[in-house]
């Protein structure tokens, strides 16, 4: 059957439409996106304002024009930290679900981490031993450990790439006490949560999942997207830790040339290479490969497990 997630994201909206049954690999059959950046739309009380949901509305709609224009027979849709975290969470659903029809699952952090490591187990297997699973998304970072579908433990922080660059960069480029600042917050949050994922050993293998990581290792020196989804493509913490200095002198201009970077996250770049650096760091991470699967496949994957066991 065909089948349709709609991610609403801190930075996009994100239609993936896949090919997909109970015990195959789902098969990417289209791709549709919008730049939102919700994250960024909160107001000083932590609400999306109206215009926010006018365009959110707006864009969910186009997406749904989308999957019925591509067949699509069943839609996921769901929500995460941006939503989740806005002070008119209640509001906004209920606008959406009004104007659209749309009923949107708003994904907690820890559903969030669980769900981006079942996808990259399925895609790495048994053999990959006891992952460790870092994805930084637009609103929070997500932290996931374990060597089962289910991770051990996973925890959700507050570290999205747009979250902070909005919150603690404000100039382009940013003043260098605002980039101190910013790293010593970053890595105080994530050394509270490292003692509950060192006692259960070091990984067998270290993975990465989301834009911000593909982009890092991009620059780093990683294969291009178009030389496709199976080569392997890692990022050392020797080469981010070159980079960091070299980004955070930069405007956003000067990072969108760089390659394999959008335009539109050139950005929050600096602010994201300072997450990963950080969790590198602190989890005694020197290398790490970016999994071409993440948060998007692992709920079509949960949804097909639940067909196959109805």
């Amino acid at each position: 059957m065909r089948l349709g997630v709609l991610d609403v994201g801190s930075n996009t909206v994100h239609l993936l439409v896949v090919d997909a049954h109970p015990g195959a690999r789902p098969l990417p059959a289209h791709s549709h996106k919008a730049e939102l950046r919700l994250a960024q739309l909160l107001d000083d009380s932590g609400s999306i304002g109206d215009d926010g949901v006018q365009k959110l509305i707006a864009v969910v709609r186009d997406a749904l024009q989308a999957a019925e224009d591509k067949g699509v027979e069943d839609l996921l849709p769901f929500a995460t930290s941006a939503v989740r975290e806005a002070t008119n969470a209640d509001d906004v659903l209920a606008r959406v679900e009004e104007e659209t029809g749309v009923r949107l699952q708003v994904l907690t952090g820890p559903e969030e981490a669980r769900l981006t490591f079942l996808a990259v187990r399925r895609w790495y297997g048994w053999s990959a031993g006891k992952l460790l699973v870092l994805d930084i998304g637009g609103g929070s970072l997500e932290i996931a450990y374990g060597i089962d579908e289910e991770p051990d433990t996973a925890v959700s922080l507050p570290l999205g790439a747009g979250r902070l660059t909005a919150g603690w960069l404000p100039g382009d480029p940013p003043d260098a006490d605002a980039v101190r600042a910013l790293r010593r917050h970053v890595r105080a949050q994530i050394a509270r949560t490292v003692g509950e994922f060192s006692r259960f050993g070091a990984p067998d293998h270290v993975v990465a999942t989301s834009k911000t990581f593909k982009q890092l290792a991009r620059i780093a020196g990683a294969a291009r997207s178009a030389d496709g989804l199976y080569v392997q493509r890692e990022l050392k913490r020797e080469s981010l830790e070159a980079w960091v200095p070299r980004l955070s002198g930069m405007s956003a201009d000067q990072r969108s040339e760089l390659p394999g970077v959008s335009e539109g996250r050139a950005g929050q770049l600096l602010a994201g290479a300072l997450v990963a650096e950080g969790a590198m760091d602190l989890f005694g991470v020197e290398s790490l490969e970016v999994c071409p699967w993440a948060l998007r496949e692992g709920v079509i994957l949960r949804r097909l497990d639940h067909m196959g066991s109805a």
